[in-house]
């Protein structure tokens, strides 16, 4: 959980071709903006509904400087850190801590995306921000020890680049709770279950088989940690799953032929998103990235084990995620992959 050296963190850069994926399936994934359905049209058209994006969304300044990469190349590889939370930047509420934390890379040739879960109890050493002081804690709280929104996000990205050596190109801060309006918009998603859970929330029982959810319904089941076989690991990838079928019914999802559904869409994504882009233009993002695969994502999970410190229930980082890590720095996670598939999902 030391500091790496600054050459460890701004390797070099490489690049790729590219293959090319169904309509409304190239999504703007590389931002960490996973759920921006706006991909999959002609360039014209592309250009302009990323404008009128641009001008709906929330900028704020997420990364912290220690954590934001000098100058972003849009040929890849990108790295980006996903924040998930039922807070905005404003809200004053003390007590928030980050639901869920993803890094997002693509690599060079944006043909593929890893979607690296990290979870929310691991034990790191969180610097000092936000009028924390520093110490040892889990690693959602970093999150709310920088005070939430804009200061929480800051330092949790300080906390992951100490953590793992590596600096983001950008961040997007989600309101999962917003993400009930796009999902609903888009008829609904079919996740499949896997193994059958009783909500802590709501009390509804979630049974195996695959089955058609609205937005209320999946993001409760991928809420759910308690009761599964594997606890949080399992919560992690169910929220990778959502990832995908959100972009598989974006695929079903001619949004194009219905201007007014469109627009609702576009206003329910931005209003439930802020995000830093690291002085790239979404537009500009989202036309490097119209060609990146739908089918082509993987969900990873942080070689890590619980266990309990001082009657605290922690998750411990283990040697391969130490690999992990590394992999990312050095632009090799499809070989770290291959030769760590019990950590690694095709979703």
């Amino acid at each position: 959980m030391g500091a790496t050296s600054r050459a460890a963190q701004t390797g070099p850069r490489r690049r790729a071709g590219r293959r090319r994926a169904p309509r409304w399936a190239r999504i703007l994934l590389g931002a960490g903006l996973v759920l921006v359905l706006l991909a999959g049209v002609a360039v014209v058209g592309l250009r302009l509904l990323g404008d009128r994006y641009e001008r709906t969304v929330l900028r704020e300044q997420l990364l912290d400087p220690t954590a934001r990469l000098d100058g972003t190349s849009l040929d890849g590889p990108l790295n980006y850190l996903l924040v998930g939370s039922d807070r905005r930047p404003g809200d004053d509420n003390p007590a928030q801590r980050s639901d869920s934390i993803l890094i997002v890379h693509v690599p060079a040739g944006l043909r593929q995306a890893y979607l690296i879960s990290v979870p929310r109890d691991l034990l790191v050493t969180i610097p000092p921000g936000g009028g924390f002081t520093g110490g040892e804690d889990k690693i959602n709280a970093a999150y709310e020890h920088g005070g939430g929104g804009q200061p929480g996000a800051r330092l949790l990205s300080a906390t992951l680049t100490r953590l793992t050596g590596l600096r983001f190109d950008g961040a997007a801060l989600i309101d999962f709770a917003g993400f009930r309006t796009v999902i609903d918009l888009l008829g609904g998603v079919r996740m499949c279950v896997d193994t059958e859970v009783r909500s802590i929330h709501t009390g509804t029982v979630f049974r195996p088989g695959c089955q058609q959810m609205d937005g209320r319904q999946a993001l409760d089941y991928v809420r759910q940690r308690y009761d599964l076989p594997r606890g949080d690991y399992d919560r992690q990838h169910h929220q990778q799953q959502l990832l995908r079928a959100m972009l598989e019914r974006a695929g079903q999802t001619d949004l194009r032929r219905d201007p007014v559904k469109l627009d609702r869409v576009l206003r329910a994504v931005g209003s439930a998103l802020t995000v830093d882009t690291n002085g790239v233009p979404l537009q500009d993002l989202l036309f490097a990235l119209r060609a990146l695969p739908a089918d082509a994502l993987h969900g990873v999970q942080i070689p890590s084990s619980p266990q309990t410190i001082d009657e605290v229930s922690y998750v411990v980082l283990d040697d391969g995620g130490t690999g992990l890590f590394a992999a990312l720095r050095d632009e090799q996670l499809d070989g770290w992959a291959a030769a760590n598939p019990r950590w690694v999902s095709k979703l």
